[in-house]
């Protein structure tokens, strides 16, 4: 993790940002939220581990390394965004609800603590630059208004030095009218405000709010102080700094040797979940396999949301390597591989890969009460293994989906997440290159009833329990 998170930081800086909003330590607790997929997992320990091993990555081993080839990192979402419940969230202007997004968590101070605030507390003594407070409430106060959260336990209790800087328009969903929203917000502690548009009346009306008493001068200095010091920490002071992009890392964007940790990110991650007669590995010299589902080959379903546009996209939306044609690399000459989207024309193959799952989502639109694969995946792995090859079945998702049917129809499955541009990895396990070592990060339903349903739960009965993970 520390090391795509400096080949991360690299890659951002090679572009003149200098600044990166990674990594995300939420603690997800129910998956039908449309950020699960952000989360290391559901279990607090592991995400503290990680989300540090993020902030090393990023800002090296002190915030001044930012100022070379790497960048200043936030901590996101001030906290417990993954711990909002259902019929809580937002509804926008054309009158569709997301039950999840941007909610309310009704937990304890311990309870926080305990499950939520771990990340921030491995972050901080890491030396994060930055955090950014969630969009989400905490017992029905904003948490970009709440001084208990932003001021008294991080500032005072956690020794955060760095900066406070608020979500998209985040201080516009505060209760009340926009002057008491910038009051509440930066009396409570928020630093930096992100104003995409109406940033002449932020400044209007924060000087108004100073000029009347309603802010003190002395929160004002702090704002400053902590901005200043990430600022000049990070080098934007230094006399060599330019504001522009560092043509010298500009031949290592994208290159293979980038691309080469991506992959292995790949195929670390990959857990199997089944694996019936040792169907896997596949054998490189079979005479035909067959590759199916929409997944098979596509970009934009492999790299999911937030990948070019905010919902991502399919379809070839950036360069990279689809599992069909990884597949197609990486057999011996004479095998063929063949395919179709539909399933079909498995008949006589050696193996059937199938590559189903969710299509790409973000915030919001990713809320989801159901998870269930679709009725048109299912039919796709019941087409497939009515061929009489066995069926080896990757599931493509931010997520765990019901699965039970495919499950069963299928000899192999193994769930690949959001494996991105690099489907070389997933090639590398399938043909026995690489033995499978992913454990999942996150407790796999039986049925969509079972939601919530996390690691320690009384009664907790999952289809795969947490730390789950086939190899051979």
């Amino acid at each position: 993790m520390e090391e795509i998170a400096r080949i991360t930081a690299k890659e951002v800086k090679a572009t003149g940002i200098n600044w990166n909003f990674s990594p995300s330590v939420s603690v997800p607790q129910d998956d039908r939220w449309g950020r699960t997929y952000e989360g290391f997992a559901e279990e607090p320990a592991l995400v503290a581990e990680l989300g540090a091993a993020a902030v090393r990555g990023l800002q090296g081993s002190d915030l001044s390394d930012a100022s070379a080839s790497r960048v200043v990192a936030c901590a996101k979402h001030l906290a417990g965004d993954g711990g909002t419940v259902i019929n809580t969230g937002v509804t926008t202007p054309d009158g569709r609800t997301f039950p999840f997004d941007r909610g309310d968590v009704p937990l304890t101070e311990e309870e926080l603590r305990r499950i939520h605030m771990e990340g921030y507390v491995t972050a901080i003594a890491a030396g994060v630059g930055t955090i950014m407070p969630s969009y989400s409430s905490w017992n029905g106060v904003k948490c970009s208004g709440s001084r208990r959260l932003l001021t008294e336990i991080v500032k005072e209790e956690l020794g955060f030095e760095g900066f406070l800087i608020s979500d998209f328009k985040a201080i516009d969903e505060l209760p009340g009218d926009y002057k008491s929203d910038v009051e509440t917000s930066i009396n409570a502690g928020m630093d930096m405000v992100m104003v995409p548009d109406r940033y002449e009346l932020f400044f209007n009306t924060l000087k108004e709010l100073v000029e009347e008493g309603a802010i003190p001068m002395e929160r004002i200095d702090d704002a400053v102080r902590r901005i200043l010091r990430v600022k000049f920490a990070a080098g934007l002071f230094d006399d060599d700094w330019s504001p522009t992009a560092d043509r010298s890392l500009e031949a290592s964007f994208g290159s293979d040797e980038h691309r080469a940790v991506a992959r292995q990110a790949v195929r670390e991650s990959i857990v199997l979940l089944k694996n019936d007669g040792d169907v896997l590995p596949l054998a490189k010299d079979a005479a035909r396999i067959h590759v199916v589902g929409p997944g098979a080959d596509d970009i934009g379903m492999q790299s999911g949301g937030w990948t070019i546009d905010w919902q991502g996209g399919m379809g070839a939306i950036t360069e990279g390597t689809t599992i069909l044609a990884a597949i197609t690399k990486a057999v011996a000459e004479g095998t063929e591989v063949t395919h179709s989207d539909d399933g079909t024309g498995a008949e006589g193959a050696d193996a059937v890969v199938v590559v189903v799952g969710e299509q790409p989502y973000a915030e919001m639109y990713g809320d989801d009460l159901d998870l269930e694969l679709s009725d048109d995946d299912r039919a796709i792995v019941s087409e497939a293994a009515a061929a009489g090859a066995p069926v080896v079945t990757l599931l493509i998702s931010g997520r765990p989906l019901v699965i039970t049917e495919a499950l069963e129809a299928s000899d192999a499955f193994a769930a690949i997440w959001l494996p991105g541009t690099e489907g070389d990895g997933i090639a590398d396990v399938l043909f026995g290159d690489y033995a499978p070592t992913g454990t999942l990060s996150f407790s796999w339903p039986r049925s969509a009833d079972q939601h919530p349903i996390n690691v320690g739960d009384e009664d907790n009965d999952p289809l795969f329990a947490f730390g789950y993970g086939l190899s051979w």
